[in-house]
């Protein structure tokens, strides 16, 4: 079953693959490293042969997430859009910009939260990167 459509609009098989694949993945506490705000939750998905560090905060309506910025990070960010509806802010950081995201991060905001905008990427771009992490 695929569940009700979300606010995601994009082909409703391609959702449906999104969303089981959302279900296989693997989660672990992220190792101890970069040091994160007080309040953040940083755990580490796994699918396939990928692995990407997210990084949620907040609570209410004032909450953000930082995902890798490679298929399985963009894959996860689409699965919290489809849960949470769109988000108010969508930015993207660079590479070396901070020591968590080494290749560098996409951020999505709910209320009004900051997110970095080295880059502004689109839902479309973010649908076209995570479906590499179907394979």
């Amino acid at each position: 079953m695929s569940g009700p459509p979300g606010p995601l609009r994009i082909d409703a098989g391609l959702l449906v693959r999104f969303r089981e694949a959302g279900r296989r993945i693997a989660w672990r506490p992220a190792p101890r490293g970069a040091k994160r705000p007080s309040g953040h939750r940083t755990r580490i998905a796994h699918l396939h042969d990928e692995e990407a560090r997210v990084d949620e905060w907040g609570t209410g309506p004032r909450t953000g997430i930082a995902v890798d910025s490679g298929p399985l990070g963009a894959l996860v960010l689409l699965l919290e859009i489809d849960r949470r509806g769109p988000p108010t802010a969508l930015g993207a950081e660079s590479a070396g910009r901070d020591a968590a995201f080494r290749s560098g991060a996409i951020v999505a905001a709910w209320g009004e939260v900051a997110v970095p905008i080295d880059a502004r990427p689109r839902l479309e771009d973010l649908v076209d990167l995570a479906r590499y992490a179907l394979a």
